[in-house]
């Protein structure tokens, strides 16, 4: 029996060629959707927290308010907080300050003559 080879097919070096290509873009989009999704969940671990208690306590403000600076370091150490009681110290703290500048609030020259307050 004799065999007619008429079609034309892709040659062995195309097929592998094709094959490692699909090979390199599955494993590049595997690193790229795990790396993003690592970065998501470690920003929202460090601001996502803190940020969410900063505004919950900027509710509390007055006209005269903790600069933005108190309000960093206030960020910074409720983020850095390793258990339940620095978490409260930290907001403690800031509480503090926010009451110290309320008690500022008088007027705009005698809230931000006192340092660490801004008239809001």
């Amino acid at each position: 029996m004799v065999l007619n080879k008429k079609g034309q097919g892709l040659s062995l070096n195309v097929i592998i060629i094709a094959a490692l290509a699909l090979i390199v873009l599955v494993v590049l989009a595997v690193i790229f959707t795990s790396s993003s999704a690592d970065f998501a969940d470690k920003s929202d671990n460090v601001a996502g927290d803190s940020k969410l208690k900063l505004t919950t306590l900027s509710l509390t403000y007055g006209d005269c308010q903790p600069s933005g600076s108190a309000e960093s370091t206030f960020m910074n150490a409720y983020s850095a907080a390793q258990s339940t009681d620095d978490k409260d110290n930290a907001v403690s703290n800031f509480k503090t300050e926010i009451t110290r500048c309320k008690d500022f609030s008088a007027d705009k020259l005698t809230c931000e003559g006192n340092s660490g307050c801004l008239w809001g």
